[in-house]
């Protein structure tokens, strides 16, 4: 307790996250007399040494480059042609843009800025409010937590010692339930709260033009169906996939689209390096918090605690839903991860309930707690590119919200709807 309670006040003092754990990890350590300082340095190294974690940078570059490649502004246009038509418009745009982005960017916050900067201007200007704007953005980014290659499900696996290959298929399934639950509280919301005019909205596109765009942003479309069927198939592990991911987009942008310059090339890189810098320093400072967890006992202890309470798996699987719910609202998805999969993951298989139908509902659950104050990363993110104030936008984000918890306890209840297609290919 008293170094969560350390924890807590040096982010509260404004210390980055990373030095935040890290500082915590060094002061078990140096006031623990059983245990030298040395230990501790040994974990940072040993966190590094794993090679499913390369999937990480990988990913991460393959994404800056998707998005000076071309590759975006297709998927982009395609979403549009596809949804625009539909009582709001381009909040449908950007819900199906997420699903469609979730196979090149791999990060919901990523994901959320991307789309606020280019999307939330002309959804203000075609008659939706700055604040369900602003939610929708925000809200929909929680499809790519589901979506390979996500980062958070990468991470999920590497940590827990569960197959992303299984991961990545299941999260095919509740990222477009996720994806049709969205648009059906926008339909509702703009058909009857703000009443629409179909004369702002698109016309209804040809079958020979949605053919056409498709057609256009095959080669994106086809890139998560690649990675998933290479991965099952055993011809790429995770990271070799990170690896030709970056190989694909570099191939398709330069002589494919013919977009991808020596120049664009070099800022995607530098700004990977930025966002592959601040993840793997978490990564690498959450080693030595993951080494004081093990040392302790705690996912002992917490399996115990919690069977004490219940032996149904129900009971448990809702305790371990709730307990992330409220952790996600207060601290960063990627450190979430990394620090709670390790005590987690033993509790779940205790009372039987399957690592990858958990780790899918946990990467929602805790991606959701993004979204939601006081520490939501990608709502104050959208709400700062988008200058939208934060009770404008938990105002209209409530909708969302109620959505997206039903959506989640359906999965929890009917494990199936998660675990139908890694069952059935693998």
């Amino acid at each position: 307790m008293l170094y969560l309670i350390l924890f807590l006040a040096l982010l509260l003092l404004g210390m980055p996250l990373a030095f935040s754990l890290l500082a915590v990890g060094l002061s078990y350590f140096a006031l623990a007399e059983h245990i030298p300082v040395v230990v501790a340095v040994q974990r940072i190294v040993a966190s590094s040494q794993s090679f499913p974690l390369l999937a990480v940078p990988f990913f991460i570059l393959a994404g800056h480059i998707m998005n000076v490649s071309g590759i975006t502004q297709r998927l982009i246009h395609f979403a549009n042609l596809l949804v625009a038509w539909i009582a709001g418009g381009l909040a449908h745009v950007t819900i199906v843009l997420s699903a469609l982005m979730g196979g090149v960017s791999g990060s919901a916050i990523a994901d959320a800025a991307m789309q606020a900067r280019i999307l939330g201007k002309p959804m203000e200007e075609s008659g939706l409010p700055k604040g369900f704007s602003a939610a929708a953005i925000c809200v929909s980014a929680l499809i790519t937590a589901c979506i390979p290659p996500s980062i958070g499900l990468i991470l999920y696996g590497y940590v827990g010692n569960v197959s992303i290959g299984k991961l990545f298929l299941a999260g095919i399934v509740p990222g477009v339930l996720l994806m049709f639950t969205l648009m059906l509280v926008v339909y509702l919301t703009a058909k009857f709260k703000f009443k629409q005019s179909q004369q702002s909205l698109a016309k209804l596109p040809k079958l020979a033009e949605v053919f056409s765009s498709a057609k256009d942003c095959i080669w994106a479309l086809l890139f998560p169906v690649i990675l998933i069927v290479t991965i099952r198939f055993g011809i790429f592990t995770p990271s070799e996939a990170g690896a030709f991911a970056v190989v694909y987009a570099c191939v398709i942008g330069r002589f494919v689209y013919k977009e991808l310059s020596f120049k664009s090339l070099m800022t995607s890189v530098y700004e990977s390096v930025d966002d592959i810098g601040m993840v793997m320093l978490i990564i690498l400072s959450s080693g030595v918090i993951g080494y004081l967890i093990a040392y302790e006992q705690l996912p002992v202890s917490m399996a115990q605690g919690i069977q004490d309470i219940s032996q149904n798996p129900a009971i448990v699987l809702l305790i371990c839903l709730v307990f992330l719910l409220f952790v996600g609202m207060l601290m960063e998805g990627t450190v979430t991860v990394l620090l709670l999969t390790p005590i987690l993951v033993p509790v779940i298989q205790s009372v039987g309930i399957d690592p990858v139908h958990f780790g899918v509902l946990m990467m929602i659950v805790v991606t959701f707690g993004g979204t939601t104050p006081p520490v939501g990363v990608a709502m104050y993110t959208v709400c700062n590119i988008m200058k939208c104030p934060l009770e404008t936008f938990l105002k209209d984000a409530v909708p969302f919200y109620l959505a997206v918890i039903v959506l989640i306890v359906l999965l929890a209840m009917f494990p199936s709807l998660v675990m139908f297609l890694p069952d059935t290919l693998f």
